[in-house]
């Protein structure tokens, strides 16, 4: 028997918003299904603990206070539509921003 494939609901280069921490980003990958240590998952408290069955996002997330990698089930997931710009150091290294504020994935012409 086929499992489902899931389609994810956000795409690379989205800007986003967690549902419940105050905390946005830009998606830079996406895992079809929870792909991180068992640890990781039980760290999270049982009443926000997400279904490992859903898509996963690596986020370049920043919050008020710093930036940093974050990785989230898309249950938690919001768009961001503030078009505010992100402010990740590493935001320039993987995206370039076009004249209307989304993030485009730099290609890899450079060997």
């Amino acid at each position: 028997m086929m499992s489902q494939v899931k389609t994810a609901k956000f795409k690379i280069g989205q800007v986003v918003r967690h549902r419940l921490f105050p905390f946005r980003g830009v998606i830079f990958d996406v895992d079809p299904e929870f792909h991180n240590t068992e640890e990781w998952y039980q760290a999270i408290p049982p009443a926000a603990r997400p279904r490992k069955d859903q898509p996963f996002y690596h986020l370049l997330a920043e919050n008020a206070e710093t930036e940093y990698i974050a990785y989230v089930s898309e249950q938690n997931l919001l768009e961001d539509d503030t078009g505010e710009p992100v402010r990740h150091p590493q935001l320039n290294e993987m995206f370039r921003r076009t004249p209307d504020g989304q993030y485009r994935p730099k290609g890899r012409s450079h060997h």
